[in-house]
């Protein structure tokens, strides 16, 4: 296996576990009154940017010879998915609320490091095309 596959292995599980945490135990607020908050709806770009990621993950896994170029277009699809909730989608404005405890920071994290693996398998990959060249 190369070494700049790694990257794309890790970034799929990352964006399994948003998808999968978006979902379930990393979703934001329950309103009681079955309303939607904008907390939701942040939830659901989250959840469409996961997926995203995951297809982006799944082609530099498979694809070698866009891999480069895969990794590169992850960088942007992570810094939305760090920049959705509480940026570009309003989040509850109590700070005590689910969405800002568990799943603003949550996300954050797990985009962070996909877009840290992102860039690592960027570098792994042009180095290797420079060594096959």
């Amino acid at each position: 296996m190369k070494k700049s596959m790694i990257p794309a292995g890790v970034i799929l599980v990352l964006s399994l576990v948003i998808v999968i945490g978006e979902m379930t135990f990393l979703a934001p607020c329950l309103h009681e009154d079955g309303a939607f908050g904008p907390c939701h709806w942040a939830g659901r770009a989250l959840l469409g940017t996961g997926c995203v990621l995951g297809v982006l993950a799944a082609l530099a896994l498979g694809v070698k010879r866009v891999r480069p170029g895969v990794y590169l277009s992850a960088l942007p699809v992570c810094a939305l998915g760090i920049l959705t909730p509480g940026t570009l989608i309003d989040l509850c404005h109590m700070s005590t609320m689910r969405c800002r405890m568990v799943t603003q920071p949550s996300m954050i994290i797990l985009f962070s490091a996909a877009m840290l693996c992102a860039l690592i398998g960027a570098i792994l990959s042009a180095r290797e095309r420079s060594h096959h060249e």
